[in-house]
């Protein structure tokens, strides 16, 4: 590059810094170094004796993931955009006419995260990350699921039951090895039941909105002083939230409650809080066949208050990452749903330390 280029260069870079690259906030906010331990002794880097093309960099190809998970992008899209912008290119360190990862490249770094167990210990090194600078998690904790949608599975009634009855795509499809590859046998269909409550003249009210959803259900575990994802689990759409409480209630939040909805009420659920000198703050049902008391309305309305926080990180995932699963399997669906709780973390980092400097 002739010295006129790199000029311009530099000075198109720097006018993207002062109208706010939101990139260059990110790497001042969060240290990506402070993963490379991690990352290196996770993945199995070696020291290059062994000769060969050396492997990109292991916090570089990290940072790559959280931003292809911010724009829920494929891995071929990712390829292209990496080589397309150059904010996205500085903020990987990266250089014009410097060798970029390709879409299987990327693909199998985040493979051997997943594989290896890396990116469960790096999202909980981000949160030893948090504690150090005062993020520690208190006053209680929150509970929710989320329906992430999959590309839909068009099956026959046959082939619908032996995915029911826990045959792999390989014995489904044993003659067809490219249509096997495609297929997702672990997502599930479910019915998504919402809206605004509607009445009758009568006061009685209207059946609820219910529409068929096919995919994940993502479970986390906020804490209510700073809403950091703090724990989470990955399980298919048709799975029941309350099943995951156990898995999701964080143990090293200083708060002794726990708030979720209905869906998470049961004999064993609150028997195991109780157990742990856990407080429960789960939503009481509705009684068969009565109306609801005002008293229990009432507290119910107090949780909802509070419970209602955990709603922003799912609205942010969903509005902001538009989040969506294009990976096959429950492993691949589990990876991608970790970065997109990372990356939500890395922005709920960037909100809290504005705050404190504006405080």
């Amino acid at each position: 590059m002739d010295p006129q280029s790199l000029f311009s260069l530099n000075d198109h870079l720097e006018a993207l810094s002062k109208e706010g690259d939101p990139l260059e906030v990110l790497q001042e906010t969060v240290d990506f170094e402070y993963f490379r331990g991690w990352l290196v002794e996770g993945l199995g880097y070696g020291d290059g004796s062994k000769g060969g093309r050396p492997p990109f960099d292991p916090v570089m190809m990290f940072k790559a993931l959280i931003l292809q998970a911010q724009h829920t992008l494929s891995d071929a899209r990712m390829e292209f955009m990496i080589r397309d912008r150059l904010s996205w290119m500085r903020f990987l360190g990266l250089s014009l006419g410097e060798r970029t990862p390709d879409e299987n490249t990327i693909r199998h770094f985040r493979n051997r995260m997943t594989e290896t167990g890396t990116l469960k210990r790096v999202m909980k090194a981000f949160d030893w990350q948090l504690q150090k600078k005062g993020y520690i998690p208190m006053s209680g904790q929150i509970v929710d699921a989320s329906l992430v949608p999959a590309p839909r599975q068009r099956n026959t009634e046959g082939e619908q039951q032996a995915i029911k009855s826990g045959k792999s795509a390989k014995e489904i499809w044993p003659d067809e090895k490219n249509k096997a590859a495609q297929k997702d046998t672990d997502a599930r269909w479910t019915l998504k039941i919402g809206g605004k409550v509607r009445y009758r003249e009568d006061g009685t009210p209207l059946p609820m909105i219910a529409l068929p959803v096919f995919g994940y259900k993502s479970h986390i575990s906020i804490d209510r002083r700073y809403g950091f994802i703090r724990s989470m689990a990955v399980t298919s759409a048709s799975t029941a939230d309350g099943r995951l409480l156990k898995q999701v209630v964080s143990t090293d939040n200083t708060g002794s409650e726990v708030w979720a909805d209905s869906a998470y009420r049961s004999r064993s659920n609150e028997k195991w809080l109780g157990d742990r000198m856990l407080t429960s703050r789960i939503h009481r049902r509705k009684p068969k066949g009565k109306p609801m008391p005002k008293a229990t309305a009432r507290a119910n309305a107090v949780k909802s208050s509070i419970r209602a926080h955990v709603e922003h990180v799912f609205a942010h995932q969903k509005n902001r990452f538009g989040l969506f699963i294009r990976t096959i399997g429950l492993a691949r669906a589990e990876a991608k749903l970790t970065l997109a709780n990372l990356a939500y973390n890395f922005d709920r980092l960037i909100f809290h330390e504005r705050r404190r400097v504006t405080a």
